[in-house]
């Protein structure tokens, strides 16, 4: 069964996370899923610059798409990116919808403070270190936690094992397996998660 994941791209979000998540994704595809991933600027402005000034095109705008046809929403970090995220009623909504029909709600980085936001952060999670200020749910050391339909990760050098375990949810344990090997993720794999 077709699965659609969208990915906002809101000013000053961290590129490496960016890039490293909508590639793997991306990839899920080809390795057998069934996974399509739409990125969409918060505004009308397809180009989006990112936190190092690199500037990404997006597919489309939030405001053109049809929010209920998604079954699950990933946002890389970025602290100024971040930020833009949470103060986007759209995405706040769609994070509560989703979640609340058990569908897959993703974070990195400073992101995870998206989901907080939004109320549907409990229980163990991750995220950059620091960015847990504020919020009422146990941090823990670990590049990756799933903790039901919720996945949260550190930052840039976890983005790799972040989407996988995003395409393992979304696609099952073969896709996953398929892009881990295919990825050589088992060769920079030194904590299990």
């Amino acid at each position: 069964m077709s699965k659609k994941l969208l990915i906002p791209l809101a000013a000053g979000f961290e590129e490496l996370e960016f890039v490293g998540l909508a590639d793997v994704c991306k990839r899920a595809s080809d390795a057998g899923g069934d996974l399509e991933v739409v990125v969409a600027s918060l505004d009308s402005d397809p180009f989006v610059r990112g936190g190092t000034n690199i500037y990404i095109k997006a597919d489309t705008n939030l405001d053109s798409l049809d929010l209920e046809s998604f079954d699950a929403i990933a946002m890389p970090g970025g602290f100024e990116g971040m930020n833009n995220l949470k103060n986007n009623s759209k995405i706040i909504d769609l994070i509560k919808r989703l979640n609340n029909e058990k569908k897959l709600v993703a974070a990195i980085c400073a992101s995870p403070i998206v989901l907080s936001v939004a109320g549907v952060l409990r229980g163990d999670f991750t995220c950059y270190p620091g960015c847990e200020d504020g919020i009422s749910a146990n941090r823990i050391e670990k590049k990756v936690v799933v903790n039901e339909n919720v996945i949260t990760s550190m930052g840039p050098s976890t983005v790799v094992f972040f989407a996988l375990e995003i395409v393992r949810y979304l696609c099952g344990d073969d896709v996953y397996k398929n892009l881990y090997d295919g990825m050589l993720a088992y060769t920079i794999d030194s904590q299990d998660y």
